[in-house]
């Protein structure tokens, strides 16, 4: 299930992040690539363990918290450190998947990659190119958002960034684990959540049925979470 997030980022944590982006340190994007992604990886990264990837990603972490559909679509668990790509001249990162477990380097911290994010932080009409294409059940879907909203896609999901032919895309990118690690279930979760929540506009929250209904969804929750 892909869900769109828009607005992840306001217009301002949206320009600190740029300025602080803009002025770090770019090196190979390969040098978080698993065999298999970096022989098709083309692109530049933020220097995983430097000052400028953590003051953006701590402000990218912040929103998330702050973002009631992105908890409820993710019900995360554990969030990966925020890492930071461009991509530019003809740049482009071939299909791939993501590893199973992801590791930040130096430490103990790992996740399980139950879900992926990118959050877009340049305009989609600054650059050609550069669309995220994700395979699911229902084909292959484009992704180009505007700067500072973001998809959530399944980890296991087949994707690929096209070249960019002009201009620079750039972006940050994580992985999640989640308190439920099936995909089907999440997403049976998520829709009742929305459901409950329309119902609750619409008849008041101290209405029996929305009140039965959220009993249902947190019942489930206790039935497929993991601690």
């Amino acid at each position: 299930m892909l869900i769109a997030i828009p607005d992840l980022l306001d217009a301002a944590a949206l320009a600190r992040v740029r300025a602080i982006t803009d002025a770090g340190e770019w090196v190979d994007g390969n040098v978080t690539s698993g065999p298999q992604a970096a022989l098709a990886k083309r692109n530049e990264q933020l220097a995983e363990a430097g000052a400028a990837a953590r003051e953006a990603g701590a402000i990218i972490l912040d929103a998330l918290g702050k973002s009631p559909l992105f908890v409820a679509a993710a019900l995360p668990l554990k969030v990966f450190p925020p890492l930071f790509n461009r991509y530019s001249g003809g740049q482009a990162f071939g299909t791939h998947v993501d590893n199973a477990v992801r590791i930040q380097r130096g430490t103990e911290f790992r996740v399980r990659s139950d879900l992926s994010m990118t959050v877009f932080l340049e305009a989609p009409e600054a650059y050609d190119g550069g669309d995220l294409l994700i395979e699911d059940q229902y084909g292959v879907q484009s992704v180009k958002l505007p700067a500072g909203h973001a998809i959530l896609y399944p980890s296991s999901s087949l994707h690929r960034v096209e070249p960019v032919t002009r201009g620079c895309r750039v972006a940050s990118f994580f992985w999640l684990q989640s308190m439920v690690r099936d995909d089907g279930a999440r997403r049976l979760l998520f829709e009742l959540d929305q459901a409950v929540q329309r119902l609750g506009g619409q008849l008041g929250q101290d209405d029996r049925s929305v009140i039965e209904l959220t009993g249902v969804y947190h019942n489930l929750l206790r039935r497929w979470a993991d601690s």
